[in-house]
């Protein structure tokens, strides 16, 4: 009987012994340093074009000096909804960063390029020039209406 209690006691040893090896149970992600996210500020080779008005239904958009916090707040909403899997409010992802557009493009041509995306990048010399320095990658045509689009572009003049 005791050299059974014996032989339990060191088949229990050696199936719970320790071992050097580590098993590797499928995918595994080791960080090896901290990342830090920053924001990069946009570098475009697209130049800056506050005449161009683009193609589309919107010939001309003035801004009252006043922002409307209404419209931006729909807009944010919309913005959020249907522009952000591309853009972001600062720094490049898969189309330019929104923070500062009216610096670069004139009101009409954003509502145009939010209306109308097929129809500028097939025409339009800057959406051209976007399309190529972003991969040719087309914007996808949301089918914003007029009120849609300029929600979303009363957002953009708050960031």
């Amino acid at each position: 009987m005791k050299k059974i209690y014996t032989l339990l006691l060191a088949a229990t040893f050696v199936a719970c012994g320790s071992s050097n090896e580590k098993k590797d149970d499928g995918f595994k992600f080791n960080r090896t340093k901290k990342e830090e996210t920053k924001v990069v500020q946009e570098k475009t080779t697209t130049p800056v074009d506050l005449d161009n008005r683009g193609i589309g239904p919107i010939k001309d958009l003035v801004f009252d000096s006043a922002i409307d916090e209404a419209m931006v707040k729909e807009g944010s909403t919309a913005f959020k909804q249907k522009c952000t899997a591309c853009h972001k409010a600062e720094g490049k992802l898969i189309g330019p960063a929104m923070k500062g557009i009216y610096e670069r493009r004139h009101p009409a041509w954003v509502m145009n390029m939010l209306m109308n995306p097929a129809e500028m990048v097939k025409e339009d010399p800057i959406a051209k020039a976007l399309l190529a320095e972003y991969s040719n990658i087309l914007m996808i045509n949301q089918n914003l209406s007029q009120e849609e689009a300029r929600a979303i572009a009363e957002y953009l003049r708050s960031l």
